[in-house]
Order: C-alpha cells, then sequence, then structure tokens
C-alpha cells in the first residue's frame, strides 16, 4: 500500500483540526449558553423526567455529551444535584450527543459544507472582531463550525482509499468476518479509539468516514458505536478521582448505565440492526449493508435510537442503580466534633470551575462555620452543652442548673474561626475576579460575606459576655442570675431556632420565629426597661454588677439582632437590605 509517513501525518492533521473546530465551537456555545445552562442544571432536575430533558437539552446545545457530564460531576460534588438526578442528567445527555452525528451524518456527507466554510470563517473572524461578547463568541462558533467541516474534508481526502489497496482490504477482512467475534473487537476498538480521542464525536466521525469509504461494514459499525458509548464515561470517572463520593457515585453510575444499555444491545444486536435497515430502506431507498452511502444516516439513526430506548428502559431503575453505585462507592463519613476548622471544608479549587459550584462551595463553608465552630462558641459561650440545647428540654430546665462549661472563646476564635472567616474572604474575591457575575450572584456573595462578618463580631462579643455570666451565675445573689438567665434565654432560643433551621425541611416556619425573637430584642435591654435603676434603688444588685449588667445587656441585644440577619442572609441571600445592615454596623462601631 503507497501510504506514507507524511500521509499518517496529513490524516492525523486533518483529525486534529477536526478535534480543534469542535472544541473552538463547544467553547464558544458554552460562553453563549453555558452560564444559563448551569442554572438549568442546577434548577430544574427534581423530576427524573425533567433531568432527562435537561440533560438533552444542555448536550445539544453546547454540543460536547463530556462537558456535560463533567459538568454533573461537579455539580454533584458540590451537592448542587442528587444522585438520582445526576444519573438523570447523564441519561439525557447520551441522547443529546447524537445530535452532533445527526449534523455530520447530513452537513458533512449529504451536503458539501467545504464549499461555504471557509466563508463562514470569514465572516466569523469579522464578528470575532467585534467589542460585543456576544457577537464574538458568535463569531468563534461560526470559525469552529466551519473548521470542523473542513477538518471532516480532510479527513476524507486523507484515509486511503481501500479499492485501490486490496491488500488493506485483505487485512481488514481477516476481522470482519468472525461473527460476534469480530462485533467484540470493534466495540474494543470504538472504545479505546473515544479513549484516546477524547471525544466520542471525534470517534463516530471516524467512524462513520470509515464506513463511508468502505473500510467496515454497517454491523461492525454499529459495534464501534456501542463501544465509544463505553468509552465517553472514562472523561468523568477521570474527573472524579479527586472529587468526593457523591461525585465519583454519580461518575459510575454513568459507566453502569451505559455499561448496561450495550449489554442488552449486544444479545439483541443482529435483530435491531435489522429493524435499523428496514427503517432505513424506507427512508433512503438503500440498505445500509449494500450501500456505504446510506450508512453514516443508518449509523446515526442506530445511535439515536439505541440511546432513546436505553433511557426509557433504564430510567425506571434510577433508583437501583443509585443503590449498586451506593455500593461501590460507600459514604465517607464527615468528622465534625474532631476535624480542625483552621483549613475549610469546601473552599477547593474543583469548586472553582463554575460560578454555581463556587457560589455553593461559599455557602456551605458559611454554613459549616455557623453551625460548627461558631455555634460552640455560642453555646459554651452561655454556659451551656450543645447537646442540651439541641434536646427537646425547655430552656428554663436548662437554665436551671448551675453546671459552669468552661470555653476559651478568644483561642477558639484565633485557631478557628478567624482563618476560615479569612479563606471565605479570600474566595469570595477570587469567584468574583474569575466570573463575571451578574448582579444577583454578586448581591448574593455580598450578603454571604456580611452574613460571616455578623457571625465574626458575635463570636467576639461572647468572650467577655461569658466571663460574666461565669462570674454572676457563681453568686448567691438570685436578681443578678435572673437577669443573666434572661440574656441567655433569649441567646440560647435565637441559636436554637437557626440549628433547627439547619435541619428542618422548611426552614422558613423557624426562620419566622426568629424574626419574632429579632423584634422583642428591646427587652434585653436594662436600661431602657428601668430594671437596672430599680435594681440599684432597692439595692438588690451592686453599681459593679450593673455597670456590666448594662454593657452585657446592650451585647446581648445586638447578638439577638445579629443572629437573626445572619439566618436571614444565609437561608435568604437574595435578600437586598444589606445597605440596612451595613448601616447598622457602622453605628454599632461608632457607638463602641
Amino acid at each position: 500500500m503507497d501510504y506514507g509517513f507524511f500521509d499518517i501525518l496529513t490524516l492525523l492533521g486533518a483529525l486534529g483540526l477536526f478535534l480543534y473546530g469542535m472544541k473552538v465551537m463547544s467553547d464558544a456555545l458554552m460562553e453563549l449558553a453555558g452560564d444559563r445552562m448551569r442554572t438549568i442544571l442546577a434548577t430544574t432536575t427534581s423530576n427524573r423526567f425533567f433531568a432527562v430533558l435537561t440533560g438533552f437539552t444542555i448536550t445539544a446545545v453546547i454540543q460536547s455529551s463530556s462537558a456535560t457530564t463533567l459538568m454533573v460531576v461537579s455539580f454533584t460534588n458540590a451537592s448542587l444535584l442528587t444522585l438520582p438526578e445526576a444519573i438523570g442528567v447523564i441519561m439525557g445527555a447520551n441522547i443529546g450527543t447524537t445530535v452532533t452525528a445527526w449534523l455530520i451524518s447530513i452537513l458533512g456527507f449529504k451536503v458539501s459544507m467545504s464549499t461555504i466554510a471557509l466563508p463562514l470563517v470569514g465572516i466569523g473572524f469579522l464578528m470575532s472582531m467585534r467589542p460585543s461578547k456576544q457577537v464574538k463568541h458568535w463569531g468563534y462558533f461560526l470559525i469552529g463550525f466551519s473548521v470542523l467541516f473542513i477538518g471532516l474534508q480532510f479527513l476524507k481526502d486523507s484515509l486511503p482509499d481501500i479499492g485501490s489497496n486490496p491488500e488493506l482490504l485483505a487485512t481488514l477482512s481477516n476481522y470482519t468476518t468472525m461473527g460476534y467475534a469480530s462485533v467484540l473487537i470493534f466495540m474494543v476498538i470504538g472504545t479505546l479509539l473515544t479513549l484516546i480521542l477524547q471525544s466520542s464525536s471525534a470517534t463516530m466521525a471516524v467512524t462513520l468516514l470509515m464506513t463511508f469509504e468502505g473500510w467496515i461494514p454497517f454491523d461492525l459499525a454499529a459495534a464501534m458505536v456501542l463501544g465509544e458509548n463505553i468509552g465517553t464515561t472514562i472523561t468523568a470517572n477521570l474527573a472524579a478521582l479527586i472529587a468526593n463520593y457523591q461525585a465519583k457515585r454519580a461518575a459510575r453510575a454513568h459507566l453502569i448505565f451505559n455499561l448496561m444499555g450495550v449489554v442488552w444491545m449486544g444479545i439483541l444486536f443482529y435483530p435491531f440492526l435489522s429493524f435499523i435497515d428496514s427503517l432505513v430502506i424506507k427512508i433512503e431507498g438503500f440498505s445500509p449493508f449494500v450501500h456505504a452511502a446510506s450508512i453514516p444516516v443508518a449509523l446515526s439513526l442506530f445511535h439515536t435510537l439505541f440511546n432513546i430506548i436505553n433511557t426509557s428502559v433504564l430510567l425506571c431503575f434510577v433508583t437501583l442503580i443509585a443503590r449498586i453505585v451506593e455500593r461501590m462507592v460507600p459514604e465517607v463519613a464527615e468528622i465534625t466534633e474532631t476535624m480542625p476548622l483552621a483549613e475549610p471544608k469546601y473552599l477547593n479549587e474543583s469548586s472553582l470551575e463554575y460560578p454555581q459550584t463556587g457560589m455553593k462551595a461559599l455557602f456551605d463553608e458559611s454554613m459549616y462555620l455557623l453551625h460548627h465552630a461558631a455555634y460552640k462558641a455560642i453555646t459554651h459561650g452561655m454556659s451551656v452543652h450543645r447537646d442540651d440545647l439541641e434536646s427537646d428540654r425547655h430552656l428554663n430546665e436548662i437554665l436551671a442548673t448551675r453546671e459552669k462549661v468552661n470555653v476559651d472563646i478568644e483561642s477558639l476564635y484565633d485557631s478557628t474561626i478567624k482563618p476560615v472567616y479569612s479563606k471565605i474572604v479570600e474566595y469570595a474575591t477570587l469567584l468574583q475576579s474569575k466570573f463575571a457575575l451578574d448582579e444577583d450572584k454578586i448581591e448574593i456573595i455580598r450578603n454571604i460575606l456580611i452574613a460571616n462578618r455578623m457571625l465574626v463580631h458575635v463570636v467576639k462579643k461572647m468572650a467577655p459576655l461569658h466571663d460574666n455570666i461565669i462570674e454572676f451565675m457563681s453568686l448567691n445573689n438570685p436578681y443578678i442570675q435572673e437577669e443573666y438567665n434572661l440574656i441567655r434565654r433569649r441567646i440560647l432560643k435565637s441559636i436554637r431556632k437557626i440549628h433547627r433551621c439547619n435541619n428542618s425541611d422548611n426552614p422558613l416556619k423557624y426562620l419566622r420565629q426568629l424574626s419574632k425573637e429579632g423584634k422583642s430584642e428591646e427587652k434585653l435591654e436594662v436600661l431602657v426597661s428601668g430594671r437596672v435603676n430599680k435594681l440599684l434603688l432597692d439595692k438588690r444588685i451592686t453599681s459593679e454588677m450593673a455597670s456590666s449588667l448594662l454593657n452585657d445587656s446592650e451585647n446581648a441585644r445586638k447578638i439577638v439582632r445579629d443572629l437573626v440577619n445572619i439566618a436571614t442572609l444565609l437561608y435568604h441571600p437574595k435578600d437586598k437590605f444589606t445597605d440596612r445592615l451595613e448601616e447598622q454596623d457602622n453605628l454599632d462601631e461608632v457607638a463602641a
């Protein structure tokens, strides 16, 4: 065969041009519609049928099943998607990826795109020079779309003519006449080729070309397509290697789903091909087993129907697939009490891949800080054990005990809260600088940061309050004890509501209750109520006690108010009342 080293390089160059065109086109579409698609992915997948539709739509729009599955892995890693939702999206992505095959089959083989490809590149280049980002990315899309088909044309021209090389035909015939063994061989070839090219669409294009040029028959091309369905799952599994167990489960589910489809199709392989053959004869007028020109449409039809049927059947077994992967990838227990908080738990580089995962990580880290280190500082600062506060015991019963709970709040702040707070601020800055976020997202990030700043202020206010509680609750003075118990009760009531928000399916219920607590915060102000004056006049407390009580009641009032605002900002970060909160903080700082 007269096919030298230069011809091989030309073939590889044509393949590279095709892949580059696909990447430019996919990247441009991601810029144009990616954020909207990711928002849809994060919000409309609660129903398994919606999840499938979402996966199909995203993949059809951005023209990359790998990009969709990588998004799914990242979103599952960030807990934006549950495992059943992720499986549904992946199923839809498998159907969506067949759109690319139809584009190549129709525009690459039925229509001569190469004649208009270069003019389209020129138009795309002119558009890419425009200042408008939308126009610029549409220009890149046109360039990528055109280069893809130019690369496809070069691929056609670079493949050796099998009619002029009988020895190649003889070599191939050794592997194409072995029945089911040939099917398995070409299935493995399809898998390996997809692994090498890292694109099922590119492998599909190569397969279509091989059939169009008469290298392999229709049935073995279909076997390669089945292999491509297995090979495309490797990308997601590689991405999940550094992710958490949830993302690993999503990637394994992708592999299991595609493997199950290949198994049942392997059993019904030839009857299904006969069915495709009859459909193509009606559509094209020729059998793909006889005319190579009919194979591209037949292969696209096979690919589409296989994925639709596979999804329709296995959609009923999403729960079963989820159970299988949960056994394959066991849950990694989270350490909370003994895990040091000096390093953030959710803020990592992988979560910065998309704005949605970055914002979810920022929210989760803030929640973790609130419900662990800060929660400990506040409850122990009130000289109450966390287990007692989380129980159903009445607060009056808990406060009746005189047990001291010693805690070094300043040390806890310096070693755990301050370092993580600094990381949260740094991460939020990086998130906003990396992505061009819209105003709503910027507002949410701003509110989360304000909530964290308030939380830091609350913990700082707890240190002197804790010392006075320990001191005055140990005295045999029922009047000062009653006043400090009132302070403790108000703060503990608020933090208990916040904790129940976190563990409730309906946090709004506790937020409403918490809001009512905030409205009655003035009751903590002993100077306004006149209680401290009466206690001093009746000589129930000393002037030193009165001075401490005045400061502590004012601090407690601010703590309760801040706790209400923190919960509101974190559970409803879209509320636009940050100016008022900042004004309050400024007034507090001036007063201090």
